[in-house]
């Protein structure tokens, strides 16, 4: 059924195609506006719907139906059937730009900085792919032709137009907000006594682990060259580190553990031969002597020891 304003004598009715309620009595005449607008609403959620999802979290629904919603009953007045367009497709467009004025009008960061912003990260995508890692910031500021102080002009500028919600960050969320000077005292102690840890560890390994990993890991040496100096395959020498780190993350993993005598010599624990790395690493220092490889601020005071 058809529903639309009254006809005046004499006169035909023009009806929309798509929605029969909008109808006109003569070319440029309005339709009914509350019918328009009470029929076309669920037009304002699924716009939306589609806009909610691509935007930041600080943009609140409500503001976005509420200007969807004007937009709607502005287009509602403004609709003239007679020129053809559906109003479903024309409200949609008025919707939608009043949706991007309103995210624009709440953006704190500028047009031109999103668009600099925007080019950036495709700069920075097609060197990734091209490059097989991440593109350093010299390497983007190239790319573009601009000095290095303009991306970290753009990039504080981006951040600063960045909003957060206090009331929706969790209590861990909102601690890692605040400007802190440093780890805390409970932090900063447990690095260093690891740090002294981790020394014990490669000084206990056996010579021939020793050495693997001082060249690959401290030296950079490449493992042709560490293979060629012991004098065995490459393979073996991928073997040999991997067989240091096994033991070595087994006797990090001890230092935060505590077990028993009986839960080392259950069935199917680790091998003799780790547990008594594992036991040597944990008896070779006290905390005391763990903490003297860090200055009190956790820098490395010397040299790790690789010496037996």
């Amino acid at each position: 059924m058809t529903v639309g304003v009254p006809l005046d004598p004499g006169t035909a009715a023009t009806a929309s195609p798509d929605y029969p309620s909008i109808a006109t009595t003569r070319p440029g005449a309005r339709p009914d506006v509350d019918a328009v607008v009470t029929e076309h609403l669920p037009l304002v959620g699924h716009i939306v719907r589609s806009v909610i999802s691509r935007v930041p979290s600080h943009v609140h629904r409500d503001d976005l139906v509420s200007a969807g919603m004007l937009a709607l009953v502005l287009a509602a007045r403004s609709f003239d059937a007679s020129r053809g367009v559906p109003f479903a497709a024309f409200a949609a467009l008025k919707i939608r730009g009043a949706l991007t004025d309103a995210l624009r009008s709440r953006d704190w960061a500028s047009r031109g900085v999103r668009t600099k912003a925007r080019q950036i990260d495709t700069v920075r995508n097609e060197l990734a792919a091209a490059l097989a890692r991440t593109p350093t910031r010299l390497e983007i500021a190239q790319a573009m032709g601009v000095p290095v102080a303009d991306l970290d002009d753009v990039d504080a500028a981006v951040n600063r137009a960045s909003v957060l919600s206090l009331q929706a960050l969790t209590p861990d969320e909102a601690e890692e907000c605040l400007p802190t000077a440093g780890e805390g005292p409970e932090a900063l102690l447990l690095k260093r006594e690891q740090i002294g840890y981790l020394h014990d560890a490669i000084a206990e390994l056996p010579e021939r682990l020793r050495l693997v990993v001082q060249r690959y890991f401290f030296e950079n040496r490449k493992m042709t060259d560490i293979a060629d100096e012991l004098g065995v395959t490459e393979s073996r020498i991928s073997q040999l580190r991997s067989e240091a780190l096994v033991l070595m993350r087994a006797a990090m993993a001890a230092a935060d553990t505590e077990v028993s005598d009986v839960e080392i010599e259950k069935p199917g624990s680790a091998p003799a031969r780790q547990r008594r790395y594992t036991a040597a690493v944990a008896a070779r220092s006290t905390l005391a002597d763990r903490l003297q490889a860090t200055s009190v601020l956790g820098e490395p005071r010397r040299l790790l020891a690789f010496a037996g």
